[in-house]
């Protein structure tokens, strides 16, 4: 009698494995972009790149793969503004600023998973993707004891059905945007980064920032009082996923 051990990992081959690189028709008449073909493959493997509620609320989300020396000058507008935030860590971060990553847990904002190495997916193996973000979950362990993360946002925003289904299938939500910052080359002030969010914020928006400049630390620290005038409110990524039930840190509410 033949015994045949199927790897968990094998039903992944399944899916199709084209590469994308993730984008959206953006708009300025202040409505959610149109990310056509890649937001139906997002809707099937519980990933996001937006509320679709209709609700005016935004999601500030930042990916840090090393400390420019701003981080905490960040976290002491979000503080100051009680506004919650999600960190997107690569593996380097967390072993080089782990000062900043426990500030961010105990003043109650979201950790996410940004791969420890921050490889494309799209190029690795089940087991390397597996490997990529159990890594980052044992090193926030140790340091603030987060044993897995429950969000996941993929580098550079490489993706595939295959990779999406495999993170899925590891109990991640993957987190995309639907509003972003070309923030990591030259600067251009403040304002400029500002007027990028401003001309076109939409209810449910899921904003990319990365902490690698004072002038986006000083364009945050604009936005969120010009947003709050204008009706939005600033949410917790699980509140994306569960609304009104989550337990949301006190600090939030």
């Amino acid at each position: 009698m033949l015994c045949v051990m199927i790897s968990p990992w094998s039903e992944a081959f399944a899916y199709d494995q084209t590469a994308f690189g993730w984008g959206y028709k953006k708009n300025t008449e202040h409505n959610p972009p149109d990310a056509g073909k890649y937001g139906k493959m997002l809707d099937e493997y519980n990933s996001y790149y937006v509320d679709k509620s209709g609700e005016k609320v935004v999601y500030l989300t930042f990916d840090l793969g090393y400390e420019a020396g701003y981080t905490d000058m960040i976290l002491d507008i979000l503080k100051k503004e009680n506004v919650p935030a999600a960190f997107f860590l690569a593996g380097h971060y967390i072993t080089s600023a782990t000062d900043l990553v426990k500030r961010m847990h105990e003043e109650g904002h979201v950790i996410g998973n940004h791969s420890y190495n921050h490889r494309d997916f799209t190029t690795l193996s089940e087991e390397k993707i597996k490997e990529e973000l159990d890594k980052i979950n044992k090193e926030l362990n140790d340091a603030i004891g987060i044993r897995h993360t429950q969000f996941v946002r993929p580098p550079r925003g490489d993706f595939s059905e295959r990779t999406l289904a495999i993170t899925e299938e590891l109990g991640y939500t993957s987190i995309f945007w639907s509003s972003a910052l070309v923030d990591w080359g030259s600067q251009k002030g403040w304002n400029t980064a500002y007027k990028n969010i401003i001309d076109h914020i939409h209810p449910g928006a899921i904003v990319l920032l990365h902490a690698t400049s004072k002038e986006n630390a000083l364009a945050l620290e604009h936005l969120i009082p010009e947003l709050r005038k204008r009706g939005y409110k600033f949410k917790s990524l699980e509140y994306l996923l569960w609304k009104e039930e989550v337990d949301l840190p006190y600090q939030f509410r």
